[in-house]
């Protein structure tokens, strides 16, 4: 894979920092949106992430963001990687980036977990729920982030914000989505005043787990990260039960008790069992979820058209598809 930067400049800004030594450059294969690097300079082992090249929306690819999240949340015991630089001088590498440690750990690109050994794959789901809780366990303003975001009415912000995002698109028309978005608006729920550091896009493929436990050893990708409501990060977890695997790996459709994979109700309860207090997941929460990602997608379908993406050719079809599963969701057909 070709770099999008010059490796040059990038050796002359890591000699700055730890002096000379040799590097080696590996893209990470993948991913829809920062463009990634594993980064070896002398014996440091490390992972590089920047914004891509060419124009984006405000607010989006918010590496800076992503450096200030794990900072916060290193010495708090949350699995994230260790940050070590952040960079937003355009003339090093064209857009701001950020390196952090890398993590030995395996990564499981979808939820069926076909990589992993069947008898573990229970145990990977519950230590992904536990992994969660402890994220959201974090008090925001005990680390430093209590203006990382707004709190309070985190549901209404988000559908507006995801609103404008579908209404601003170039995209083709999706009747689906625009039914989608209509009921979320006429079923908020009343703001429960319940704040944490919401990910954004907490999945399976989003983390590392440990070489041999069925432990989280690295929440990944944080650049979606805000001030939210934990049940946001829930709800977009269980959208895995309510899409099939070739939408985007989810289990609808497979037999879970053959794969040894756990019920959506099992996996709600492991984390509501380390959230004391919490209020019920409900319909709106995974409705929320999948016109959330379906609106996610429109945006990668425009970027591809743009030329700015990380994949090579579009998703065919995939918002409309998360919008009428989210549809089905309210519907009561799932």
């Amino acid at each position: 894979m070709s770099l999008d930067f010059d490796a040059a400049r990038l050796d002359g800004f890591l000699a700055g920092q730890f002096g000379r030594a040799p590097m080696q450059i590996d893209r990470i294969a993948g991913g829809q949106s920062n463009p990634t690097y594993f980064v070896t300079h002398g014996d440091r082992r490390m992972v590089l992430r920047k914004q891509p090249n060419g124009p984006i929306l405000r607010g989006a690819h918010a590496v800076d963001r992503e450096y200030r999240v794990l900072s916060a949340l290193h010495p708090t015991g949350v699995p994230v990687p260790r940050p070590v630089v952040f960079c937003d001088d355009p003339d090093v590498l064209g857009t701001p980036f950020y390196l952090m440690d890398r993590v030995d750990g395996r990564v499981f690109p979808d939820g069926a977990l076909a990589e992993a050994d069947p008898a573990e794959r229970t145990a990977l789901w519950m230590g992904l729920a536990d992994a969660m809780a402890k994220m959201h366990a974090v008090r925001p303003e005990d680390v430093g982030l209590g203006d990382y975001g707004k709190p309070g009415n985190y549901f209404e912000r988000q559908i507006a914000r995801w609103s404008t995002q579908w209404a601003d698109s170039p995209h083709d028309p999706i009747p689906e989505l625009d039914r989608l978005r209509d009921w979320l608006i006429a079923n908020q729920p009343e703001d429960d005043g319940r704040v944490s550091l919401a990910h954004g896009d907490y999945r399976m493929g989003n983390v590392l787990f440990h070489p041999s436990e069925p432990r989280v050893v690295a929440i990944l990708d944080w650049e979606l990260s805000t001030l939210g409501h934990p049940l946001a990060d829930l709800g977009y977890c269980c959208m895995a039960w309510h899409t099939s695997p070739d939408e985007y790996g989810g289990l609808l459709g497979l037999d879970r008790d053959a794969l040894n994979l756990p019920s959506e109700e099992a996996f709600v309860a492991r984390y509501m069992d380390n959230s004391p207090g919490m209020a019920p997941l409900t319909t709106f929460h995974k409705a929320f979820a999948l016109f959330r990602f379906a609106v996610i997608w429109v945006g990668i379908a425009d970027r591809v058209r743009a030329g700015t993406a990380v994949v090579e050719k579009p998703p065919e079809g995939m918002a409309a598809k998360f919008a009428r599963r989210g549809l089905d969701v309210i519907e009561g057909k799932q």
